[in-house]
């Protein structure tokens, strides 16, 4: 059995909305990567993400960050679930289409660390971490989940 301890998620939202708050109207306006995480070997290609974190770690913050391909931080295996949801934290707005991958990809305990550092609160706030920001599973409600594979 595979122990997850979390989930990245890179959100994308469709060009051809003007604005990230116009796609989030459109059914087909935000899509949400999903990679689990389980603790393991060091990613070296995460770290490269982990050390631009470092510069905004607070809420508000903004950093320079190009020249990154995020497909580096997918495992091996390219299997997926999709099906039509919503946002996992609020205002759970259910116009997103998530893409979770099968395989989960390996971090190190300092890397997981690392990630748990960063806080939702502003810097001249009291520190908030940025854990616990998830909701319990929801139902299904008649969505249907799909796999690309068998």
């Amino acid at each position: 059995m595979i122990l997850l301890i979390g989930q990245l998620h890179l959100v994308h939202w469709n060009p051809k909305y003007n604005t990230f708050g116009e796609a989030l109207k459109q059914p087909d306006g935000v899509a949400v990567v999903g990679i689990f995480l389980k603790i393991g070997r060091e990613k070296g290609e995460f770290q490269l993400l982990l050390d631009a974190l470092d510069k905004v770690k607070t809420k508000g913050k903004e950093a320079p960050f190009t020249h990154f391909d995020p497909s580096c931080l997918f495992p091996a295996c390219r299997d997926y679930w999709t099906y039509h949801g919503s946002f996992t934290t609020p205002p759970c707005e259910e116009c997103i289409v998530w893409l979770l991958l099968k395989e989960p990809m390996t971090v190190s305990s300092d890397q997981m660390a690392k990630l748990r550092s960063l806080l939702s609160s502003a810097e001249n706030e009291p520190p908030v971490p940025l854990v616990g920001n998830w909701r319990p599973p929801q139902p299904i409600k008649g969505r249907v989940v799909r796999a690309s594979f068998k």
